[in-house]
């Protein structure tokens, strides 16, 4: 959250114009300029043209709080998310804030380090400051949404984004994770690897489910078995923990009598540094074992090899999910008009993925 603080200023300065400034500019009534300023159809085209050329040569900007208490609003919208240090989310978060922006919202952004006691404490912090709504994209360890659900039934719009759950009924913003992830798979089918990996996290989300179904309805497909000792799933909650548990994962998989040829990775982190890992541990990407995985990170192309990946379209969730609550907000959409919107991947093949040989 910004905070503008005044600064003093010698009189010889501008200041910001007034409406009592532009009325005695004009030689017109403050009501006249506030209802021009408006758009009421009570002043008349060419006066209307006057006031506003004047109020924007004068940089003339009202004041956001006296607005908002005309309206019964504060203009401004919470975002909940699990970090800011994740590509995909500050992706989002640039949505959220483009939109935002334009339609005059402030946004006050708190994280929840994947942690619900914090999750909950944010979303307490955020309705006791009176946002008018709130976007969220739920912690992992969250399992109870009574009290945000509590909070919607008492008149605060709620708008999810990026992680999806039925619990709650409202818009709900999101990638086609399905989708992404059978592409993903079809993918390396597709460049001869047979046995492939997954590695996920263990969450209610469908963000999780979706992807783990892609995967296991690529397979199905192709005709190939699923193999349930390829599945592991990472603690999602802690750095160290996330190193850890691909560690042991990595170690698991090279340890199989019929080891996998090709991994498919289900988020960010677990994507790059599975990369890392395998670097380090001496195996060589793509010829001992391929790798893809969902992410947004712009240095995929710079990673050794580079990261073939499945691309969401995180910029426009942020502002479909924007456009969604403001509309809440402001009255445009009841409950019966409720959507889930799935916004198309894209898959970036890139070396890791390189055709297999034979």
């Amino acid at each position: 959250m910004q905070i503008s603080v005044p600064i003093q200023k010698k009189k010889s300065m501008n200041h910001s114009v007034t409406l009592r400034d532009i009325a005695k500019a004009l030689n017109l009534s403050i009501s006249t300029i506030s209802k021009a300023l408006n758009d009421s159809h009570e002043i008349g085209i060419e006066t209307k043209q006057k006031i506003l050329a004047y109020a924007k040569e004068h940089h003339y900007s009202p004041n956001r709080m006296a607005k908002g208490l005309k309206e019964g609003k504060s203009r401004s919208i919470g975002v909940v998310v699990c970090s800011l240090d994740n590509n995909v989310i500050a992706q989002m978060l640039d949505g959220i804030h483009q939109v935002s922006t334009e339609h005059a919202y402030q946004i006050i952004i708190m994280q929840s380090k994947e942690s619900e006691k914090l999750e909950t404490a944010c979303i307490e912090l955020l309705y006791a400051g009176g946002v008018d709504g709130i976007l969220i994209s739920p912690a992992y360890e969250t399992k109870n949404f009574s009290y945000l659900i509590s909070l919607q039934a008492a008149g605060l719009p709620v708008v999810l984004f990026d992680r999806l759950i039925d619990q709650i009924d409202t818009h709900k913003v999101g990638a086609d994770n399905f989708k992404g992830a059978y592409d993903a798979t079809m993918h390396l089918i597709s460049n001869g690897y047979r046995n492939i990996a997954h590695l996920n996290t263990n969450t209610i989300f469908s963000i999780a489910t979706d992807r783990l179904n892609g995967y296991k309805h690529a397979l199905a497909e192709s005709g190939i078995s699923y193999r349930p000792e390829l599945l592991r799933s990472c603690n999602y909650t802690d750095a160290h923990k996330l190193n850890e548990d691909l560690e042991q994962a990595i170690g698991y998989y090279m340890g199989l009598p019929d080891k996998p040829d090709a991994i498919f990775t289900a988020t960010d982190q677990i994507s790059t540094r599975c990369l890392v890992l395998l670097n380090k541990l001496g195996y060589r990407v793509p010829v001992d074992v391929a790798l893809i995985g969902f992410t947004n990170t712009e240095l995929a192309d710079a990673m050794n090899p580079a990261l073939s990946t499945v691309h969401q379209p995180a910029f426009e969730i942020g502002q479909l999910a924007a456009e969604k609550l403001i509309s809440l907000i402001e009255g445009k959409f009841n409950a019966e008009d409720y959507e889930t919107v799935m916004l198309p991947t894209q898959i970036k093949v890139r070396s890791s993925t390189l055709p297999r040989n034979t």
